[in-house]
């Protein structure tokens, strides 16, 4: 029986020492961004194009497109709406184009982008997301965003969920630090997440800025089985490529 090893890579400055081609690539910015993306598709959208720069983001909005786009956690003065998971309702976002740029998501979807399927990961659709990857039989790569290229808990938590749902399945394996360190954290973490979120900074940045309301709903498991993938320079929702 052939095996697959799962990795979690904790930063996308560590991204180099994991590039796995062959690998499906799961990015992960739970605080907010692969939420909000799950959530858009969920809602609807029919396609999001991740931009790494706010120039990007400008030119497109220039263009007519309609345009999220934040910089820690604040709405960009040009955009039409910034990165919360509420703000792409089935009125806003259903049957629309929208470009994204964000601080720590959207560079890492770009970074995954030479992988054989980049896939976007929340809670909100890790079960769907699982039966997925095992149905491939490739080896996987959960990517955390991070914050600005450092660690942060609320990934590397998903990924550690993330990592035992496949690992049900022993055609899956890891020997991967990071890897079985998520898992820990998500064990321990999982007996009381919210309280748990007290611990991590993105919640009190949020916080800050009166933005910590999507925090519960991030964290809610298995909302839809939309899976957005990375097809060209744009996200479309998996099922819609067959």
């Amino acid at each position: 029986m052939q095996q697959h090893k799962i990795e979690v890579c904790f930063s996308p400055a560590l991204f180099p020492y994991y590039e796995n081609r062959e690998a499906i690539v799961v990015v992960v910015d739970i605080l907010r961004a692969s939420s909000a993306i799950v959530t858009a598709f969920m809602n609807g959208v029919e396609k999001i194009i991740p931009v790494g720069t706010l120039k990007e983001a400008k030119e497109y909005k220039a263009n007519g497109f309609m345009v999220a786009a934040e910089r820690d956690g604040i709405v960009r003065d040009f955009a039409d709406f910034g990165n919360s998971p509420f703000n792409f309702t089935p009125e806003r976002v259903g049957g629309q184009v929208i470009v994204y740029s964000t601080t720590n998501g959207t560079q890492a979807i770009h970074l995954a982008s030479g992988g054989y399927q980049v896939l976007i990961g929340a809670y909100l659709n890790i079960s769907a997301l699982a039966a997925h990857i095992r149905m491939q039989q490739r080896d996987l790569l959960v990517l955390c965003a991070g914050w600005k290229n450092r660690f942060n808990l609320e990934d590397t938590l998903f990924a550690g969920a993330l990592a035992e749902m496949v690992l049900e399945d022993d055609r899956w394996y890891t020997i991967c630090d990071a890897t079985l360190g998520s898992m820990d954290l998500y064990r321990q973490a999982g007996e009381d997440m919210m309280g748990y979120m007290e611990k991590v900074a993105q919640r009190h940045r949020l916080k800050k800025n009166k933005l910590d309301d999507v925090i519960g709903y991030c964290h809610q498991f298995d909302r839809t089985d939309r899976i957005p993938v990375l097809r060209g320079e744009s996200l479309v929702e998996l099922h819609a490529m067959k």
